[in-house]
């Protein structure tokens, strides 16, 4: 099983929509994802209940476990990213 640890850098972390993002990512994988805060118990990547449960933030650690790398290298570079927004921030609402 493959193992990848980031540094989540968005604003928000891992809540509400870049959550929706995580999940939908995580689900593209036919194997187990898992995602964990350094030393905590893992929880299921692909499940946005245990993804909202974890209350990433910013700044956070969090390890991603599972045996599709390229699926494990996808949230990486989501969580150390703008989540695929085009380079807008997630944390932005529209208040028109």
């Amino acid at each position: 099983m493959a193992e990848r640890r980031a540094k989540v850098t968005t604003e928000v972390g891992i809540q509400a929509r870049p959550a929706t993002v995580f999940v939908a990512t995580a689900g593209e994988s036919r194997t187990d994802v898992q995602i964990a805060k350094p030393g905590g118990e893992l929880h299921d990547a692909k499940s946005i209940l245990a993804v909202l449960t974890l209350d990433v933030r910013s700044g956070d650690e969090i390890v991603l476990t599972g045996d599709d790398e390229a699926v494990l290298d996808r949230l990486v570079d989501l969580v150390s990213g703008d989540f695929d927004t085009g380079g807008a921030d997630i944390g932005d609402i529209d208040e028109a």
